[in-house]
């Protein structure tokens, strides 16, 4: 199945994880620019990374956001793995993607293992702090 294959399945409730990352790690997707910085925005502590299928798919939220049509967006092509393993990490703090946003067929791939790399996943992250309340334990 392709990408929008495996996006409309999460939409009618038939998710299959494993394939829809897979096939987004397959997939080259668009990364709108501004001022030379990859589009992105922050929710709950979690930055976002805007990417999209298609010319079309951005155009749709080029719109939402206020641009005139016919307004042309610059941005970067890359395949979704490259924007796993290599970009998603060299960003500061935790970021995941939004995939097609704005759109009736979007997808989030959240910062969590099994989606990038463990040492920016922020499940794992998390169970590597040590337990304050343990520590403390013994030293009153």
């Amino acid at each position: 199945m392709s990408l929008a294959d495996e996006i409309a399945a999460v939409h009618a409730g038939q998710p299959d994880p494993a394939a829809l990352v897979g096939e987004f790690r397959r997939t080259h997707v668009l990364i709108p620019t501004a001022d030379d910085t990859l589009l992105s925005t922050e929710l709950d502590g979690i930055r976002w990374l805007y990417a999209f299928t298609d010319e079309e798919a951005l155009a749709r939220f080029a719109l939402s956001r206020g641009s005139e049509p016919g307004t042309e967006w610059r941005y970067v092509t890359a395949s979704g793995a490259r924007v796993l393993d290599v970009l998603i990490p060299a960003i500061e703090g935790p970021t995941g993607v939004a995939l097609n946003a704005g759109s009736e067929q979007g997808a989030l791939f959240p910062p969590v293992a099994g989606i990038v790399p463990d040492r920016v996943a922020m499940d794992v992250a998390m169970t590597d702090i040590p337990d304050a309340d343990a520590s403390l334990r013994g030293k009153a």
